[in-house]
């Protein structure tokens, strides 16, 4: 280890000393995820013998961290018609302390008191030692009910109640055809249906690319071998496994491009509606086109980032011009939901808005700084990265359910557009509502908006 860490900085070597007693022997495993060294049944037993305790640690962990009652905003429904938005702060302050008083103080004053809300710090994932990818009851249940493929581990389940995940199934829109609304008939769409909701609505590429992001391959914790997490031999997962109908259920796996296992922070499944203005693909790995990013997953194992898994597990590689082409010429076309009282150039129309949606438009072009990054001729965003520096208001260093707590550093910029259909919220899901994320951004931008100014920004968002 000392040759290892010679050079390094001591906080550096010391953080990484840290990781190597979770993560195990550095090198070759803070790199290669190991092999199990048990035969898959008994493997299977130990797992399903540990579940309760797993699913309870992070229980636990979510009750002390957030408010988790069902409270909806009244008469707010996402796009679909058929599920309400959740509202209010769900995140928990510690004893003592207010929002206001929170703001009052410098990030070093709440960094060395403690006093970061624990739900503003970086969400583990449920197992964060052997992390992959995790689905909700209700898509594993649909996937299993059209195409009878099961994509429900037996180690652990989804941990967030499912009143702070996307209505399910989410609508489709597509820009080639606006004036059919959602495509999707109330259906999700799988391997077993697309063609008949699809046909004489797109063209063959794109027929052809829908039928290829609905096709399973054998890959993370859904596949053929000895180190997969469901108790059949499987088929894998597809791309809308996760993206469902091309929005997002709220699946969330691991980032791909940190090791070790200890420091892979947690990363919630994003929406792929009006992929067609976005720049640059992956919260955090910045790839430059919709291609390279359906080309790098295929291939590294669906977010695991190791080629060499992929490869033992059953690698698919699409050909660049006759698949991933079409994939991508598919997802382009998926569209935002319909908000009427924005414009066409994203600004609202005043004989449409009420007078707080208004109101929160100015916070969020001016006092509260948003539309520096989420311009609203851009759909929202900037297709840039940006650094939050969170860390400025915690010790870093430490763990919490085997997560280590280092900095995001530089994570894309989401759109805004129908965010509401989006929770939860922020790279990893951590923000429960949109009144957590306002809370969140006054306080790390310290921008001190007043209970009505948040409000207003609030309203403002339910309108986009």
């Amino acid at each position: 280890m000392s040759g290892f860490l010679r050079g390094i900085p001591p906080v550096a070597g010391a953080i990484l000393c840290s990781l190597a007693a979770l993560a195990g022997p550095l090198p070759p495993d803070a790199t290669y995820r190991p092999l199990p060294t048990l035969p898959l049944e008994a493997v299977k037993a130990n797992d399903e013998a540990e579940k309760p305790q797993v699913m309870q640690r992070q229980a636990d962990l979510l009750a002390q961290r957030y408010d988790l009652s069902d409270r909806p905003i009244p008469g707010v429904m996402m796009s679909g018609g058929r599920k309400p938005v959740q509202g209010g702060v769900r995140v928990k302050l510690p004893p003592g302390v207010t929002w206001e008083s929170l703001a009052a103080m410098s990030p070093d004053e709440i960094r060395e008191r403690g006093l970061l809300p624990a739900g503003l710090m970086p969400l583990p994932h449920v197992k964060q030692a052997t992390g992959g990818q995790v689905f909700p009851n209700q898509e594993i249940d649909e996937v299993r009910r059209q195409e009878g493929r099961d994509l429900r581990r037996f180690d652990v389940d989804f941990d967030l109640p499912d009143r702070f995940t996307p209505e399910f199934p989410p609508p489709i829109f597509l820009t080639s055809h606006p004036e059919l609304g959602d495509v999707s008939r109330g259906q999700l769409l799988t391997i077993k249906n697309y063609y008949e909701l699809m046909v004489g609505i797109i063209t063959p590429v794109q027929m052809e690319g829908l039928r290829l992001l609905l096709t399973p391959f054998p890959q993370e914790e859904f596949n053929q071998t000895e180190d997969r997490k469901s108790a059949d031999q499987s088929l894998g997962v597809t791309c809308l496994d996760c993206h469902a109908n091309f929005h997002t259920n709220a699946a969330f796996h691991q980032t791909p491009d940190v090791r070790p296992q200890a420091a892979r922070f947690r990363l919630d499944t994003v929406s792929l509606r009006g992929l067609f203005n976005q720049q640059i693909h992956g919260s955090k790995r910045s790839l430059r086109s919709v291609e390279d990013f359906t080309q790098f997953e295929q291939r590294t194992a669906y977010f695991n980032g190791d080629h060499v898994s992929a490869t033992r597990k059953g690698a698919n590689l699409p050909d660049r011009t006759n698949q991933v082409a079409m994939m991508a010429q598919m997802q382009n076309i998926i569209d935002f939901p319909p908000a009427p009282k924005l414009d066409p150039l994203g600004h609202l129309d005043p004989s449409q808005a009420t007078e707080q949606e208004l109101a929160g438009e100015k916070v969020f072009v001016g006092k509260g700084r948003c539309g520096e990054c989420h311009i609203p001729q851009t759909a929202f965003m900037d297709n840039n990265m940006h650094d939050l520096k969170l860390e400025r208001f915690y010790e870093i260093g430490h763990t919490v359910n085997d997560l280590v707590m280092l900095p995001d550093g530089a994570i894309k910029t989401f759109t805004l557009r129908g965010v509401k259909d989006s929770p939860p919220y922020l790279h990893d899901g951590r923000l429960l509502t949109l009144a957590d994320t306002v809370e969140f951004f006054s306080l790390v931008l310290r921008l001190k908006l007043t209970q009505p100014e948040k409000d207003s920004l609030v309203a403002y968002l339910l309108a986009l």
